[in-house]
């Protein structure tokens, strides 16, 4: 199998970007639907809370399984001619998966009660609480298999360069809790989300289900061989991945645990905050690492390392110059943007202003948490698990020590949890690419440090001009209005957009001449 060129990797971030654009755009209107029927208390705090069980679940034992272990060694049996093995192997890793979450699902809806205290201690204090927790829990964690099955077909389609359709998933995810909220909620309340979930997880599956079968025609079936040498690779490359992520999910299980503590709405407050961080950083962050990672198992198979060290600093310098502006932006508008998106219904102006400071916090953090992924991806393509295992450990390890000093020692209450994940996020971006420049020698930090410093320069002067925009807009018109807040709100952006793009252009950010270019090009048609 050929290795994507630059040019196409770009075009294939493009299509990435926007299918996962769509996806966020209706994550958000998820989030808003919720916070009009529901409000920000303890029934919504009670179903994020249920959501990040099974939600902890799929990560563990498949989203590093597949990053860490089945892709890599999957990808350079296809691309070293070797089809036959490399399905072999993958039908062995299915078979498996399938068997464990089955059983895990089950052990999970049994034992739910014993698993809230992880993750919502807080739940404990009311019983009413509680039950709703671990109904919601046992309703929605059959959706873990859907959401196990569709990560699988995806790893297989994105291997083959097959992105469109993978990345339509998520899409209809949404599209099924969106649905289960509107057509359900009025009759079932918060129950309605949760059966939204399972709706959602089975689209998500069934929408890859064609494409998967025309590729493993004649190639995939369910056998498990254990003693399968592509099989047994990938576990031992996911095992400390695994790891890795256990650790990372006790830090998420204190987050919430705090979350739970600090009154209503606490964990509501950071869910939207993270919701409206994750728009520009799931559609650049995920569109880039997904995109480039087959590129990187590819050059690392064929051990050309120049090609590998290419392709992955092109990667971060763009996920650099798109998300520097997207923090500012958010730092300036935090507020704003909540109002207009949430406050309406039962979201009050309290909850405007608690998720905004939430919000402020998060976004120093989004640039690191954009590039972290392709980084560790970068490790996993070289089938070197350990490395950002040892870090991951050590990061998790301060954020949990930060959480615990900023709840004790400050008024920070759940802005302590936002800027500990930004700290720790930036500190764990810096030492991958450290442990990467000495790994793969002269990784390209020179040329990373002219981009970050450009970028944030133009960044800079783009939001001081974006907040005196919309200070005069809002001085004109006033916010009392949805309309005046729409207008105030995409007009500050689009002059932040208009701002920063004649910046980068004066400054000669080489990123913003691909930009231009593809954006050229899918405007005017123009294909090379």
């Amino acid at each position: 199998m050929h290795m994507l060129k630059a040019e196409s990797v770009r075009k294939a971030t493009f299509i990435v970007m926007v299918s996962l654009l769509l996806s966020r755009v209706l994550g958000l209107i998820r989030n808003i639907i919720v916070s009009y029927i529901f409000g920000m208390n303890n029934v919504t705090d009670a179903f994020r809370i249920a959501f990040a069980i099974p939600d902890m679940m799929f990560d563990l034992l498949i989203s590093g399984a597949l990053s860490a272990g089945f892709m890599p060694v999957f990808g350079t049996h296809i691309s070293s001619g070797k089809e036959e093995d490399g399905w072999q192997s993958a039908n062995s890793f299915i078979t498996f998966s399938l068997l464990f979450a089955s059983i895990f699902i089950i052990l999970g809806i049994i034992f739910t009660k014993l698993l809230i205290p992880l993750v919502g201690v807080g739940m404990m204090k009311e019983r009413d609480s509680f039950n709703l927790v671990v109904n919601l829990t046992r309703i929605m964690f059959p959706a873990v298999m859907f959401t196990v099955m569709a990560g699988l077909l995806k790893g297989i389609l994105n291997t083959y360069k097959r992105f469109s359709i993978s990345s339509l998933g998520p899409v209809m995810y949404n599209v099924g809790i969106i649905l289960g909220a509107i057509a359900l909620g009025g009759t079932f309340g918060i129950y309605g989300m949760a059966i939204g979930v399972l709706v959602g997880g089975m689209l998500n599956f069934l929408i890859q289900v064609p494409e998967f079968l025309r590729l493993g025609k004649g190639k995939f079936k369910l056998k498990l061989d254990i003693n399968n040498q592509g099989f047994r690779k990938m576990f031992k490359l996911m095992g400390p991945t695994v790891l890795g992520l256990g650790i990372l999910r006790i830090n998420v299980m204190i987050n919430l645990n705090i979350a739970s503590v600090l009154g209503q709405g606490s964990a509501s407050a950071l869910d939207i905050a993270q919701r409206i961080m994750m728009l520009p950083l799931g559609i650049f962050g995920a569109s880039v690492s997904t995109t480039i990672y087959p590129s990187l198992n590819s050059h690392a198979s064929a051990k050309n390392y120049d090609g590998y060290r290419k392709t992955l600093l092109s990667g971060i310098k763009m996920l650099m110059f798109i998300t520097i502006p997207c923090a500012v932006g958010l730092v300036v508008l935090n507020e704003p943007i909540i109002r207009f998106l949430f406050k309406s219904g039962k979201f009050t102006e309290e909850n405007v202003r608690y998720s905004a400071i939430a919000l402020a916090y998060y976004t120093p953090g989004i640039v690191a948490q954009a590039c972290v992924p392709t980084l560790i991806r970068g490790f996993y393509s070289l089938h070197d698990t350990k490395t950002p295992l040892k870090i991951g450990a050590f990061v998790t390890f301060l954020n949990i020590t930060l959480n615990i000093l900023f709840l004790k020692f400050s008024n920070f209450a759940i802005a302590g949890i936002a800027l500990s994940s930004s700290i720790t996020s930036t500190l764990e971006m810096i030492l991958l690419i450290k442990a990467l420049n000495k790994r793969i020698t002269h990784i390209g930090i020179r040329e990373l440090s002219v981009t970050f410093i450009k970028s944030l320069f133009a960044s800079v002067i783009m939001g001081i001009l974006v907040f005196i925009t919309f200070t005069r807009i809002e001085m004109l018109l006033g916010m009392t209005s949805k309309a005046n807040q729409l207008i105030a709100v995409l007009t500050s952006i689009s002059a932040g957009i208009f701002i920063y793009a004649s910046s980068s252009y004066i400054f000669k950010i080489q990123e913003f001449n691909y930009c231009f270019k593809l954006v050229k090009e899918k405007l005017f048609f123009k294909h090379s």
